[in-house]
């Protein structure tokens, strides 16, 4: 019995090992696709923040891939936040009045239609969220024009109203779904209990929901914010007026106004990124909670 026992010892010492050195190894090639591909997405930003720190003659004689050594520069930035015939302050300030009222409204508004969807029982709910999400199979080039002429009718064309109005009223398909996932993983217990000491739905959403869903409310708000910043299609639509441009117009506005000038352009380009960067930074702990919780049941 003692040979027997300790035989099997061995054998499962030996097991256990390979699978470590299984593991190990799974670990390594999992690292080393993480690692390539995280290179992959940081190439196109290694590229533009290298241009940018670059003279016009060390971007015409050197490689694109070159980091800038004695020739770097910050005069760049500098001609970019000056240039009078396209005035970047006045940019950043449409695209943060622009992405601040949009993200608000989609926050209120899609939060409001999620409440019903995940915490109330009414007839047809399952069929109107069904509904509600075969909306997002619809493009929204389909919807231009039609959408275009009714901010025509109303004089909203050169104002900010069409980029933030709608906002206020729904909030987009995507947003109510993570909204509504999110509701569904709070406790109904809470729910019941707020009923118990004469709740209704109105208190319960702004004082249990609410309070309790700061993660997925930071995720739909990060989303929102970068569409919307990065939005070119609805200013270019909507803004005639060149001092109503947002960063992404007026980022076009000025590659046409510098063509060829890379150097310039991708200063211009660092310059829209840096607030998004730094958004993601500081919700990032957020972000990535509210997405892992919004896949609950």
């Amino acid at each position: 019995p003692t040979l027997q026992i300790q035989q099997y010892l061995a054998r499962y010492k030996a097991a256990a090992q390979r699978a470590e050195r299984t593991n190990k190894i799974a670990r390594f090639l999992l690292w080393v696709v993480l690692l390539t591909g995280a290179v992959a997405f940081m190439m196109p930003l290694y590229l533009m923040v290298a241009m940018s720190l670059k003279t016009a003659n060390a971007v015409a004689t050197t490689s694109v891939w070159a980091w800038p050594g004695a020739d770097l520069t910050w005069e760049n930035f500098q001609k970019v936040l000056t240039n009078e015939n396209a005035p970047f302050f006045a940019f950043f300030r449409n695209s943060t009045v622009v992405a601040t009222f949009s993200t608000l409204g989609v926050l209120i508004s899609s939060a409001l239609v999620a409440y019903p969807f995940a915490r109330m029982k009414f007839r047809g709910r399952d069929r109107l969220f069904i509904l509600l999400l075969s909306t997002m199979m619809l493009p929204g080039i389909v919807t231009m024009i039609p959408t275009y002429v009714l901010y025509k009718y109303l004089h909203w064309v050169d104002t900010f109203y069409p980029l933030t109005v709608p906002a206020f009223f729904g909030g987009g398909a995507f947003n109510i779904f993570l909204l509504r996932q999110f509701f569904m993983g709070i406790p109904n217990e809470l729910d019941e209990a707020a009923l118990i000491d004469g709740a209704n739905h109105w208190t319960i959403f702004w004082k249990v929901i609410m309070p309790n869903a700061g993660a997925a409310l930071a995720t739909v708000g990060i989303f929102c914010f970068i569409y919307n910043w990065r939005d070119f299609m609805g200013p270019l639509l909507y803004l005639n007026d060149p001092n109503k441009q947002t960063l992404e117009v007026g980022l076009r506005t000025y590659q046409t106004l510098n063509s060829e000038q890379w150097e310039l352009l991708m200063a211009g380009s660092v310059l829209v990124m840096i607030p998004l960067i730094f958004l993601f930074i500081v919700g990032q702990r957020y972000f990535i909670k509210g997405i892992v919780m919004t896949g609950g049941k």
